[in-house]
């Protein structure tokens, strides 16, 4: 048995936020400068499946990884986990100009630190079932409200109550992602778990622009940027970054650490990207606070987890002398001779 350290994946999560505060600019400022916002996501999720293609053509590792999963059986919604990706995008677009960022990113956040509880609790992700306890509550809470003093003096659109509810429906759905991405990467292999992602959410992208007309009209003026179309290397890293650290940590404090990472991201763009670069003190006490939200999600463990040299989880208790099978093994069925700690 080997135990996976939750900090080192952890801080690469935490890494991943930034790079998802720098792919949110490149693709609106892709999008503005195409006239059309669905086109900057479709640019992002055809980079991220180009990329994915060339891994599998020069990477031997990447074709073993999907052997494996294909010898593994998993259940048909483990495959899944790219529709929570593609599901955000498409609410946020919706949900942003009623609410207003500010309220959007904490009902989103809100809905994500449930979402993650929950899928814990049900042993979604790879490292099986962990329990629902007063350090997790509280660390999700504690994130909760450090994203809203994040979001401190910004402008607050109309609250309407359903599309608050979409918001959270949307934080729900990214912690789905993470898990069953986790999932896909623990039976197969990371790079695994980010190809399904893009096939997955690259075929609901391109939907959801053709339906929005982005590919009707006159030609598009591409712009020359070569920054400008890095979002699907940066969709990349951050993928990889979410399926170590849900196979790690679980997704509770993988979320938390997310939005750490996109908060810091943000202070760096605030300090770099205006012609006034300002340091916005709300946003600092947030960032600082997620981070402090994670430890505290992951203080007093009940479990401690490890994994096989064949990617399965296994549970063990605190104090206990031997490790036992986790509660649910990677297909989905509960593993034989599982254990909950409650």
């Amino acid at each position: 048995m080997r135990l996976r350290p939750a900090a080192p994946a952890l801080a690469l999560v935490t890494l991943g936020g930034t790079a998802s505060s720098a792919q949110g600019v490149v693709n609106a400022e892709l999008g503005q400068q195409v006239g059309s916002a669905p086109l900057g996501a479709v640019v992002n999720n055809l980079g991220g499946t180009l990329l994915v293609l060339v891994g599998l053509l020069v990477l031997p590792s990447m074709r073993t990884g999907f052997g494996a999963l294909r010898r593994a059986r998993l259940p048909w919604w483990s495959y899944l986990g790219g529709v929570g990706g593609a599901a955000i995008v498409l609410l946020g677009a919706y949900a942003v100009p009623v609410l207003g960022v500010a309220v959007f990113t904490i009902a989103q956040v809100a809905g994500g630190s449930l979402g993650g509880l929950a899928s814990d609790r049900a042993g979604l992700a790879p490292v099986g079932r962990l329990p629902l306890n007063t350090p997790r509550v509280a660390g999700a809470l504690l994130g909760v409200a450090a994203v809203a003093l994040s979001q401190t003096g910004r402008p607050v659109g109309d609250l309407a109550v359903g599309v608050l509810l979409l918001a959270a429906a949307g934080g729900v759905g990214v912690a789905l992602q993470a898990a069953l991405n986790g999932r896909i990467s623990a039976a197969g292999s990371a790079a695994a778990g980010v190809a399904v992602n893009f096939a997955v959410s690259t075929p609901l992208v391109l939907l959801v622009a053709a339906l929005a007309g982005a590919f009707t009209g006159p030609p598009v003026s591409w712009p020359a940027g070569w920054h400008l179309y890095t979002g699907g290397l940066l969709g990349v890293g951050i993928v990889a970054s979410l399926v170590m650290g849900v196979r790690a940590a679980g997704v509770l404090r993988t979320g938390l650490a997310l939005v750490g990472g996109q908060l810091i991201g943000a202070l760096v763009l605030d300090v770099l990207l205006p012609d006034n670069p300002t340091v916005r003190w709300p946003v600092l006490a947030g960032a600082l606070l997620t981070l402090l939200a994670v430890l505290v999600a992951g203080r007093n463990p009940r479990l401690s987890v490890a994994v096989t040299a064949a990617g399965v989880p296994a549970e063990r208790t605190a104090g206990a002398g031997a490790d036992v099978p986790a509660s649910v093994a990677p297909d989905g069925s509960p593993a034989p001779g599982g254990k909950l700690v409650p």
